[in-house]
Protein backbone atom coordinates (compact mmCIF):
# COMPACT_ATOMS: atom_id res chain seq x y z
CA UNK A 1 0.00 0.00 0.00
CA UNK A 2 1.45 3.31 -1.32
CA UNK A 3 1.61 6.27 1.18
CA UNK A 4 -0.35 7.68 -1.25
CA UNK A 5 -3.25 5.14 -1.48
CA UNK A 6 -3.24 5.64 2.55
CA UNK A 7 -3.76 9.26 2.21
CA UNK A 8 -6.58 9.00 -0.38
CA UNK A 9 -7.96 6.53 1.93
CA UNK A 10 -7.64 8.45 5.26
CA UNK A 11 -9.48 11.57 3.29
CA UNK A 12 -12.17 9.99 1.83
CA UNK A 13 -13.21 6.85 3.48
CA UNK A 14 -15.52 8.17 6.84
CA UNK A 15 -17.74 5.05 7.91
CA UNK A 16 -16.61 1.55 9.43
CA UNK A 17 -18.67 0.69 6.50
CA UNK A 18 -16.73 2.77 4.07
CA UNK A 19 -13.41 1.07 5.72
CA UNK A 20 -14.45 -2.32 5.63
CA UNK A 21 -15.69 -2.38 2.39
CA UNK A 22 -12.55 -1.04 0.12
CA UNK A 23 -10.49 -2.84 3.12
CA UNK A 24 -11.98 -5.95 1.77
CA UNK A 25 -11.37 -5.09 -1.58
CA UNK A 26 -7.44 -4.51 -1.05
CA UNK A 27 -7.05 -7.84 1.14
CA UNK A 28 -8.81 -9.82 -2.18
CA UNK A 29 -6.67 -7.85 -4.89
CA UNK A 30 -3.44 -9.07 -2.99
CA UNK A 31 -4.90 -12.18 -3.07
CA UNK A 32 -4.30 -13.03 0.57
CA UNK A 33 -4.73 -16.21 2.34
CA UNK A 34 -7.34 -16.50 4.60
CA UNK A 35 -7.74 -19.04 7.52
CA UNK A 36 -6.64 -18.34 10.85
CA UNK A 37 -9.86 -17.94 12.96
CA UNK A 38 -10.88 -15.77 10.25
CA UNK A 39 -12.98 -17.01 7.22
CA UNK A 40 -12.58 -14.44 4.59
CA UNK A 41 -11.81 -10.89 4.24
CA UNK A 42 -14.59 -9.21 5.66
CA UNK A 43 -13.87 -11.33 9.27
CA UNK A 44 -10.14 -10.31 8.99
CA UNK A 45 -11.01 -6.47 8.40
CA UNK A 46 -13.85 -6.66 11.46
CA UNK A 47 -10.83 -8.13 13.61
CA UNK A 48 -8.44 -5.43 13.00
CA UNK A 49 -11.25 -2.73 13.11
CA UNK A 50 -12.69 -4.26 15.79
CA UNK A 51 -9.02 -4.25 17.49
CA UNK A 52 -8.88 -0.68 17.06
CA UNK A 53 -12.46 0.84 17.55
CA UNK A 54 -12.56 -1.54 20.74
CA UNK A 55 -15.59 -2.94 19.64
CA UNK A 56 -17.03 -6.12 19.41
CA UNK A 57 -18.05 -7.63 15.61
CA UNK A 58 -22.04 -7.29 16.93
CA UNK A 59 -21.09 -3.47 18.07
CA UNK A 60 -19.64 -2.77 14.31
CA UNK A 61 -22.32 -3.44 12.87
CA UNK A 62 -24.95 -1.51 14.60
CA UNK A 63 -22.28 1.05 14.92
CA UNK A 64 -21.69 0.62 10.78
CA UNK A 65 -22.60 3.98 9.76
CA UNK A 66 -20.49 6.06 12.40
CA UNK A 67 -17.74 7.89 11.53
CA UNK A 68 -14.21 7.19 12.64
CA UNK A 69 -11.35 10.10 14.04
CA UNK A 70 -8.30 10.45 12.06
CA UNK A 71 -6.34 8.81 14.58
CA UNK A 72 -8.54 5.67 14.35
CA UNK A 73 -8.10 5.40 10.83
CA UNK A 74 -4.93 5.63 10.55
CA UNK A 75 -4.08 3.02 13.04
CA UNK A 76 -6.41 0.73 11.37
CA UNK A 77 -4.69 1.42 7.91
CA UNK A 78 -1.01 0.84 9.73
CA UNK A 79 -2.60 -2.55 10.30
CA UNK A 80 -3.94 -3.14 7.07
CA UNK A 81 -1.10 -1.94 5.72
CA UNK A 82 1.23 -5.03 7.43
CA UNK A 83 -1.71 -7.20 6.99
CA UNK A 84 -0.89 -7.13 3.18
CA UNK A 85 2.34 -6.77 2.88
CA UNK A 86 3.82 -8.89 5.34
CA UNK A 87 1.00 -11.63 5.12
CA UNK A 88 0.57 -11.37 8.68
CA UNK A 89 -2.53 -13.37 9.90
CA UNK A 90 -5.29 -10.37 11.95
CA UNK A 91 -4.43 -12.25 15.36
CA UNK A 92 -0.50 -11.80 15.08
CA UNK A 93 -1.36 -8.20 14.17
CA UNK A 94 -3.96 -7.95 17.40
CA UNK A 95 -2.44 -10.59 19.57
CA UNK A 96 -5.85 -12.16 19.99
CA UNK A 97 -7.28 -15.04 19.05
CA UNK A 98 -11.11 -16.52 19.85
CA UNK A 99 -11.65 -20.52 20.80
CA UNK A 100 -14.51 -21.60 22.06
CA UNK A 101 -16.16 -18.52 22.79
CA UNK A 102 -12.85 -16.98 24.62
CA UNK A 103 -10.03 -14.89 23.82
CA UNK A 104 -6.69 -15.54 23.80
CA UNK A 105 -3.58 -13.99 23.72
CA UNK A 106 -1.15 -15.13 20.53
CA UNK A 107 1.81 -14.18 19.24
CA UNK A 108 4.50 -15.78 16.42
CA UNK A 109 5.45 -18.45 19.42
CA UNK A 110 2.42 -19.98 18.71
CA UNK A 111 -0.04 -21.37 16.22
CA UNK A 112 -3.53 -19.26 16.02
CA UNK A 113 -5.97 -21.32 17.85
CA UNK A 114 -8.78 -22.88 14.89
CA UNK A 115 -9.19 -26.07 15.64
CA UNK A 116 -12.57 -27.43 15.55
CA UNK A 117 -12.07 -29.54 19.04
CA UNK A 118 -13.72 -26.42 20.48
CA UNK A 119 -17.03 -27.46 19.07
CA UNK A 120 -16.24 -30.87 21.10
CA UNK A 121 -15.54 -28.51 23.99
CA UNK A 122 -18.47 -26.83 24.08
CA UNK A 123 -20.68 -30.01 23.68
CA UNK A 124 -18.85 -31.71 26.57
CA UNK A 125 -17.38 -34.36 23.97
CA UNK A 126 -20.71 -36.15 23.84
CA UNK A 127 -21.38 -38.31 22.91
CA UNK A 128 -18.51 -40.31 23.54
CA UNK A 129 -17.35 -38.90 27.18
CA UNK A 130 -19.61 -41.06 29.77
CA UNK A 131 -18.17 -39.12 33.07
CA UNK A 132 -16.91 -36.15 34.04
CA UNK A 133 -13.36 -35.96 33.62
CA UNK A 134 -11.21 -35.74 36.92
CA UNK A 135 -8.38 -35.11 34.98
CA UNK A 136 -7.83 -33.92 31.81
CA UNK A 137 -3.99 -33.77 29.17
CA UNK A 138 -3.75 -31.04 26.76
CA UNK A 139 -0.77 -32.58 24.53
CA UNK A 140 0.98 -29.85 22.51
CA UNK A 141 -1.03 -27.48 24.21
CA UNK A 142 0.81 -24.08 22.21
CA UNK A 143 -1.45 -21.30 23.40
CA UNK A 144 -3.14 -23.13 25.97
CA UNK A 145 -6.74 -22.47 24.46
CA UNK A 146 -7.39 -26.13 24.78
CA UNK A 147 -7.04 -26.92 28.13
CA UNK A 148 -8.37 -22.90 29.21
CA UNK A 149 -11.84 -24.17 26.90
CA UNK A 150 -11.93 -27.71 28.75
CA UNK A 151 -11.57 -25.67 32.04
CA UNK A 152 -14.30 -23.54 31.19
CA UNK A 153 -16.28 -26.62 30.38
CA UNK A 154 -15.46 -29.15 33.45
CA UNK A 155 -14.50 -26.88 36.52
CA UNK A 156 -14.13 -29.42 38.97
CA UNK A 157 -10.73 -31.19 36.37
CA UNK A 158 -7.72 -31.01 36.70
CA UNK A 159 -5.84 -29.97 33.98
CA UNK A 160 -2.13 -30.58 32.39
CA UNK A 161 -1.01 -28.21 29.37
CA UNK A 162 1.52 -30.10 28.04
CA UNK A 163 4.27 -28.82 25.20
CA UNK A 164 7.78 -29.63 23.92
CA UNK A 165 8.36 -25.36 23.35
CA UNK A 166 9.47 -23.52 26.41
CA UNK A 167 8.32 -20.43 23.75
CA UNK A 168 4.68 -21.29 23.79
CA UNK A 169 4.16 -22.69 27.28
CA UNK A 170 5.35 -18.86 28.30
CA UNK A 171 2.74 -17.58 25.79
CA UNK A 172 0.18 -20.78 27.76
CA UNK A 173 1.14 -19.50 31.20
CA UNK A 174 0.62 -16.23 30.47
CA UNK A 175 -3.52 -16.83 29.10
CA UNK A 176 -3.88 -18.97 32.35
CA UNK A 177 -3.05 -16.03 34.26
CA UNK A 178 -5.31 -14.05 32.42
CA UNK A 179 -8.39 -16.40 32.40
CA UNK A 180 -7.35 -17.04 36.37
CA UNK A 181 -6.60 -20.73 36.60
CA UNK A 182 -3.54 -20.92 37.57
CA UNK A 183 -4.95 -23.17 40.28
CA UNK A 184 -6.82 -25.65 37.95
CA UNK A 185 -4.58 -25.90 34.71
CA UNK A 186 -0.95 -26.36 35.01
CA UNK A 187 1.52 -26.10 32.61
CA UNK A 188 4.22 -28.54 31.91
CA UNK A 189 7.24 -28.98 29.23
CA UNK A 190 7.23 -32.40 27.87
CA UNK A 191 8.08 -34.17 25.18
CA UNK A 192 5.08 -36.04 24.16
CA UNK A 193 4.81 -38.35 27.02
CA UNK A 194 8.63 -38.05 28.43
CA UNK A 195 7.76 -35.82 31.12
CA UNK A 196 4.55 -37.40 32.04
CA UNK A 197 5.60 -40.63 34.04
CA UNK A 198 3.01 -42.38 36.14
CA UNK A 199 0.46 -40.05 34.96
CA UNK A 200 -3.42 -41.31 34.24
CA UNK A 201 -5.53 -39.18 32.52
CA UNK A 202 -9.33 -39.62 31.68
CA UNK A 203 -9.00 -37.69 28.74
CA UNK A 204 -6.11 -37.09 26.12
CA UNK A 205 -7.10 -33.93 23.68
CA UNK A 206 -4.23 -33.15 21.28
CA UNK A 207 -3.68 -31.06 18.13
CA UNK A 208 -0.19 -31.90 17.11
CA UNK A 209 1.69 -30.91 14.70
CA UNK A 210 0.27 -32.92 11.25
CA UNK A 211 1.57 -31.34 8.39
CA UNK A 212 2.92 -33.41 6.00
CA UNK A 213 6.31 -32.50 3.92
CA UNK A 214 4.48 -31.87 0.54
CA UNK A 215 1.74 -29.65 2.11
CA UNK A 216 4.57 -28.07 4.30
CA UNK A 217 6.50 -27.04 1.10
CA UNK A 218 3.12 -25.44 -0.25
CA UNK A 219 1.78 -23.19 2.59
CA UNK A 220 0.36 -19.85 1.68
CA UNK A 221 2.84 -17.13 3.28
CA UNK A 222 0.53 -16.94 6.41
CA UNK A 223 1.55 -19.53 7.53
CA UNK A 224 5.29 -18.57 7.56
CA UNK A 225 4.70 -16.60 10.69
CA UNK A 226 3.65 -19.51 12.52
CA UNK A 227 6.15 -22.01 14.35
CA UNK A 228 7.64 -24.39 12.10
CA UNK A 229 7.43 -26.70 14.94
CA UNK A 230 3.79 -26.62 15.78
CA UNK A 231 2.90 -27.77 11.68
CA UNK A 232 5.81 -30.18 10.02
CA UNK A 233 5.43 -33.44 11.13
CA UNK A 234 7.54 -35.36 8.60
CA UNK A 235 6.94 -36.93 5.44
CA UNK A 236 3.27 -38.55 6.03
CA UNK A 237 2.33 -35.76 9.05
CA UNK A 238 1.80 -38.89 11.39
CA UNK A 239 5.57 -38.52 12.75
CA UNK A 240 3.46 -37.69 16.47
CA UNK A 241 0.72 -39.07 16.23
CA UNK A 242 2.25 -42.72 15.34
CA UNK A 243 3.95 -42.24 18.81
CA UNK A 244 0.92 -41.13 20.98
CA UNK A 245 -0.83 -43.79 19.43
CA UNK A 246 2.12 -46.64 20.63
CA UNK A 247 2.11 -44.65 24.17
CA UNK A 248 -1.01 -43.00 25.13
CA UNK A 249 -3.26 -46.00 26.64
CA UNK A 250 -0.22 -45.68 29.37
CA UNK A 251 -1.34 -42.70 30.42
CA UNK A 252 -5.16 -43.08 30.50
CA UNK A 253 -7.86 -44.40 32.78
CA UNK A 254 -9.81 -47.57 32.11
CA UNK A 255 -12.41 -45.79 30.13
CA UNK A 256 -10.07 -42.95 29.15
CA UNK A 257 -10.57 -41.45 25.67
CA UNK A 258 -8.10 -40.26 22.89
CA UNK A 259 -9.12 -37.04 21.08
CA UNK A 260 -6.86 -36.00 18.59
CA UNK A 261 -6.98 -33.52 15.40
CA UNK A 262 -4.70 -34.93 12.43
CA UNK A 263 -6.20 -32.25 9.83
CA UNK A 264 -5.50 -32.98 6.09
CA UNK A 265 -3.37 -36.59 7.59
CA UNK A 266 -6.54 -38.22 7.98
CA UNK A 267 -6.67 -40.25 4.78
CA UNK A 268 -2.95 -40.95 5.32
CA UNK A 269 -3.82 -42.05 9.48
CA UNK A 270 -6.59 -44.56 7.63
CA UNK A 271 -4.79 -45.99 5.00
CA UNK A 272 -1.78 -46.54 7.95
CA UNK A 273 -3.95 -48.52 10.12
CA UNK A 274 -6.92 -49.49 8.29
CA UNK A 275 -7.99 -51.79 11.27
CA UNK A 276 -8.05 -49.54 14.14
CA UNK A 277 -11.90 -48.47 13.61
CA UNK A 278 -11.12 -44.41 14.04
CA UNK A 279 -14.46 -42.48 15.16
CA UNK A 280 -14.33 -39.84 12.75
CA UNK A 281 -16.02 -36.69 14.06
CA UNK A 282 -18.49 -34.61 12.02
CA UNK A 283 -18.64 -31.20 13.30
CA UNK A 284 -22.10 -29.01 12.71
CA UNK A 285 -19.51 -25.74 12.26
CA UNK A 286 -17.29 -27.37 9.82
CA UNK A 287 -14.23 -28.87 10.24
CA UNK A 288 -12.30 -32.40 9.83
CA UNK A 289 -9.92 -34.73 10.46
CA UNK A 290 -10.60 -35.27 14.52
CA UNK A 291 -10.83 -38.92 15.94
CA UNK A 292 -12.10 -40.20 18.75
CA UNK A 293 -10.21 -43.53 20.15
CA UNK A 294 -11.05 -45.55 23.36
CA UNK A 295 -8.50 -46.95 26.05
CA UNK A 296 -9.39 -50.17 24.94
CA UNK A 297 -8.98 -49.78 21.20
CA UNK A 298 -5.58 -48.35 21.82
CA UNK A 299 -4.46 -51.19 23.96
CA UNK A 300 -6.03 -53.49 20.85
CA UNK A 301 -4.09 -52.29 18.13
CA UNK A 302 -1.21 -50.93 19.82
CA UNK A 303 0.90 -54.10 18.23
CA UNK A 304 0.44 -51.73 14.68
CA UNK A 305 1.32 -48.68 15.85
CA UNK A 306 4.32 -47.38 14.74
CA UNK A 307 5.68 -49.18 12.03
Amino acid sequence: MSPSTIENALQDLHSIDDLLRWSVSQMLSQQLFFGHGNANAVEEARALLGHVTQLTPDELLDARHCRLTRDEKAAYLALLKQRIEQRKPAAYLTHQAWFAGLPFYVDERVLVPRSPIAELIETGFQPWLQHQPQRILDLCTGSGCIAIACAYAFPEAQIDAADLSADALAVAEQNIEQHGLQQQVVPLQSDLFNNLTGERYDLIVTNPPYVDADDMADLPDEYRHEPELGLAAGNDGLELVDKMLLQAADYLTDNGLLICEVGNSMPALNDKYPDTGFVWVEFERGGDGVFVLSRQQLVEHRSRYGR
